[in-house]
């Protein structure tokens, strides 16, 4: 019999995250990848898994993390945002407790397109009077 598994969506500016969470000894594997391999930076890590240790054990869950686009940062934020709509979707009261720490807000901003005349999305090319 399959484990019954969990899915959670984040994204942030162009990166997306699908978290699969299922219950097991805490393994997680990022596209492929060991958990520690892939997010080099322990800060990195512990934004990921902050979610999960406010409301639940980390050892309880096996992870599977597939990511794509965006910087390295954009990743951390879809991934945490990910497993916190996993952890909601397996366990519903949960919800609010994650909602006031702001695990379950998508961060809306991205990235303003450039226009054309302009050297990026704003700035102007150097003025010359003469």
């Amino acid at each position: 019999m399959k484990p019954q598994e969990y899915l959670g969506t984040g994204r942030r500016k162009t990166a997306v995250a699908s978290v699969r969470l299922r219950s097991g000894t805490g393994k997680i594997d990022v596209n492929g990848k060991n958990f520690d391999q892939y997010f080099a930076d322990p800060l990195q890590r512990q934004t990921i898994l902050s979610p999960l240790e406010k409301v639940a054990s980390a050892e309880r869950y096996d992870m599977i993390v597939r990511v794509k686009g965006g910087g390295i940062q954009g990743q951390v934020e879809a991934t945490r945002l990910g497993l916190a709509r996993a952890l909601v979707e397996e366990d519903a009261l949960r919800r609010q407790d994650l909602k006031t720490l702001r695990y379950l807000t998508r961060d809306p901003r991205k990235r303003e397109r450039k226009k054309y005349g302009l050297a990026g999305a704003r700035k102007r090319f150097q003025f010359s009077k003469r």
